[in-house]
C-alpha cells in the first residue's frame, strides 16, 4: 500500500511562508469587494444547543425531513420497485439527529443513519499546528452528515470555508487503494446503494446491487440547495435539489470519457487519468433533465477551457490531499442580484496557486439555474415541466410541476456527506463565513 502522504507534504511544508493559504487570505472579501460580514465559525469553541439525540425518522408524512416524492419513503422508489422496496424500507430501521451551534445558533449540523452502523458526527477537533476545526465524520456509507445554515439566506449573500482535510477516497501517492482501504471506503461486507436505486431490479438481495465501494466516494465542499431543511438524503433526492454545487465525485479507477479535468494553464481538457481523482467539480444545476430516465438535473460547466452543458463532467481543478493539513483550500458561493458566482483558491495539482471563479446568470434566455427564485415575484413559471419516468412493469412515476409560477425556493448552504447510500470518510473545515453587501 502506498503511504497516505507524499513528498507534497513536505513541499507545502517548506513554501508555507512564501504563498498565503487559502485561510490567509480568505478574509479579504469584506475589504476587496464590498462585503460585510455577519457570522464568522472558527472552532475556537464548540457549544452545541438543542441536540435531538437520535429519532427514528423516515421522511413520512408528518416528518420535518418530508420533502417530496424522492424522499426516502418516496413514491418514486416505490413506483421503481414496487412491494419490494416498501420490504426493504419496512425491514430498515433509519435514524437522524439535529442540533445546532455558532453566534445565534446560525449553523445547524445534520446527522443520519441507518440501524446497525457506526453513527456519523460532526465534532471539534485541533490538529497539532493547524489550529481549531469542525470536523465530518462520515465511518461508514450507510451514515451521512452536513453542516447547513439555520435559516434561509438573504437575497445577496458570500458563504465561504475554509477545507483543511479531506478524507473522502481519490488517490494518495498515485494509489487508489492505501492504509487498508479502497478509494477511502473501509472494507466491510457489502457496501451497495441498497434500498435507494434510479432504476434495476429492487428485489435483489442487497449485496447483489450496486457496489459502491469500487464506484465512487466524494465530498460537497459547498452547495446550496433549494429546500427549507437540508439533510442528509439519499443520493437520488440530493441530485434533484441542488441550485450551485462544488463537490468532489472520485470515481475508482475510472477510464471512460465521461469525467474530465480542465487543464487551466493550457485551457485544454484532459482524460481522468491525468488528475488523480481528488477533482473539484464546479457545476450550475440547469433546468433540464440529465436523463430521462432517472431524476438528476443537468449540468452547466465553466472552466479555464471553456463552457460545457451536460455531457461528461469536467473538473476545474486537482486537490492535493497530500499536501493538507499544511495547505488548505476557500471555497465560496455568491449570490448576487441576478446570478450566482463560484469560486476556489488554493494550492491544485498541475496548475499551482490559482483562483478559479466562475458565474452565471440566474436566467441567461437557455440554461436558468434551476429554481433560482427565492421569492415567487422572481419567476413567472416559464419553466415548468412535468417529469416522468417509466417505471418496470409498464408503470410510471409522474412528477408534475416541476417549477410552476407562484413557487418559491429560499436559498441554504450546505457542506458534507449528504448520501445515506453513498460516500465514506472524514474531512475537517477551519471556518465558515457568511457575508452581506455592504449597506445591505
Amino acid at each position: 500500500m502506498a503511504p497516505r502522504r507524499s513528498g507534497w507534504a513536505a513541499v507545502a511544508a517548506a513554501t508555507a511562508l512564501a504563498v498565503p493559504t487559502a485561510a490567509a487570505v480568505a478574509g479579504t472579501a469584506e475589504a476587496d469587494t464590498g462585503w460585510r460580514l455577519v457570522h464568522e465559525e472558527d472552532f475556537s469553541r464548540f457549544a452545541p444547543s438543542g441536540d435531538t439525540g437520535w429519532l427514528p425518522d423516515k421522511d413520512g408524512p408528518g416528518s420535518r425531513y418530508d420533502v417530496d416524492g424522492y424522499d426516502n419513503d418516496g413514491g418514486f422508489f416505490r413506483a421503481m420497485g414496487g412491494p419490494a422496496f416498501g420490504d426493504h424500507l419496512d425491514g430498515m430501521d433509519l435514524y437522524r439527529r439535529s442540533f445546532s451551534f455558532g453566534e445565534d445558533g446560525w449553523l445547524t449540523a445534520e446527522l443520519a443513519k441507518r440501524d446497525g452502523v457506526r453513527e456519523p458526527s460532526f465534532t471539534r477537533d485541533r490538529l497539532p499546528g493547524a489550529g481549531p476545526s469542525g470536523r465530518f465524520g462520515s465511518p461508514e456509507h450507510g451514515g451521512a452528515v452536513v453542516l447547513r445554515s439555520t435559516e434561509a439566506l438573504p437575497a445577496e449573500y458570500r458563504v465561504e470555508v475554509t477545507l483543511r482535510t479531506i478524507d473522502f477516497g481519490g488517490q494518495r501517492g498515485g494509489e487508489w487503494d492505501y492504509g487498508g482501504e479502497v478509494n477511502g471506503y473501509r472494507p466491510s461486507g457489502c457496501k451497495t446503494n441498497f434500498p435507494w436505486a434510479a432504476s434495476g431490479d429492487f428485489t435483489r438481495p442487497e449485496c447483489d446491487w450496486h457496489d459502491v465501494t469500487t464506484d465512487s466516494n466524494g465530498f460537497y465542499f459547498l452547495s446550496v440547495m433549494d429546500y427549507g431543511r437540508p439533510a442528509p438524503h439519499n443520493n437520488v433526492f440530493v441530485h434533484t435539489h441542488r441550485k450551485v454545487v462544488m463537490d468532489g465525485y472520485n470515481r475508482y479507477r475510472y477510464t471512460g470519457s465521461g469525467l474530465r479535468y480542465c487543464d487551466a494553464r493550457t485551457g485544454e481538457l484532459q482524460p481522468y487519468e491525468w488528475g488523480s481523482g481528488n477533482g473539484v467539480n464546479m457545476l450550475f444545476m440547469t433546468d433540464q433533465r440529465r436523463y430521462a430516465d432517472q431524476p438528476g438535473t443537468e449540468y452547466v460547466m465553466h472552466s479555464e477551457c471553456g463552457t460545457e452543458v451536460g455531457g461528461g463532467i469536467v473538473s476545474q481543478a486537482d486537490l492535493v490531499p497530500e499536501a493538507m493539513p499544511e495547505r488548505d483550500y476557500r471555497f465560496a458561493v455568491e449570490r448576487r442580484a441576478d446570478r450566482y458566482v463560484l469560486e476556489v483558491s488554493g494550492e491544485f495539482r498541475h496548475i499551482g496557486e490559482r483562483t478559479l471563479r466562475y458565474e452565471q446568470p440566474f436566467d441567461d434566455g437557455e440554461n436558468p439555474v434551476w429554481h433560482y427564485n427565492r421569492t415567487p415575484g422572481e419567476y413567472s413559471g416559464e419553466h415548468n415541466a412535468t417529469w416522468t419516468y417509466p417505471a418496470p412493469g409498464g408503470g410510471a412515476y409522474t412528477d408534475a410541476d416541476v417549477w410552476p409560477a407562484g413557487s418559491a425556493y429560499p436559498d441554504h448552504f450546505l457542506i458534507g456527506q449528504p448520501h445515506m447510500n453513498f460516500y465514506e470518510g472524514s474531512a475537517r473545515v477551519d471556518d465558515v463565513r457568511l457575508y452581506v453587501p455592504k449597506g445591505g
